[in-house]
């Protein structure tokens, strides 16, 4: 297992990128499954960082990876305010088709198996990534 807290940059998503693909390629997973946990990770740090604790200088990013049990997991938690699950808008609609943002949670769970997110008694958001390891 490996569990760091990350600075609320952008640098810290390119380290929690790299800590996850790391853990996932010693758990066995092919160059197809990293690549999808890598942009999961990536996806889900940007949130952390910017949308969560908004680049703030003194709040930081929980990170922890680890396979076990027959799956590789990923839990990223933030200390922001938090928001509505239920309210984010759909990004295959087409009113928000050609938006910038707002496809990352789509995105992740379309690359993982499990996804969860849940708001934490301090505040702020932990998502958790999981991934099936397939015996080969």
């Amino acid at each position: 297992m490996v569990e760091r807290y990350l600075d609320s940059t952008l640098e810290s998503v390119d380290s929690a990128e790299e800590l996850a693909v790391g853990v996932a390629q010693r758990a066995g997973l092919d160059d197809d499954e990293l690549m999808k946990i890598g942009l999961a990770v990536r996806e889900s740090m940007v949130n952390a960082v910017m949308h969560g604790n908004r680049y703030h200088p003194d709040k930081k990013v929980r990170f922890s990876a680890s396979s076990h049990a027959g799956r590789f997991v990923v839990q990223i938690a933030d200390e922001g305010e938090g928001f509505d699950f239920e309210s984010l808008p759909d990004p295959l609609a087409p009113e928000n088709l050609m938006r910038t943002s707002g496809r990352g949670i789509f995105l992740i769970r379309s690359f993982m198996d499990d996804f969860q997110l849940r708001h934490l008694e301090n505040g702020g958001i932990e998502v958790t990534l999981v991934k099936n390891l397939v015996s080969k």
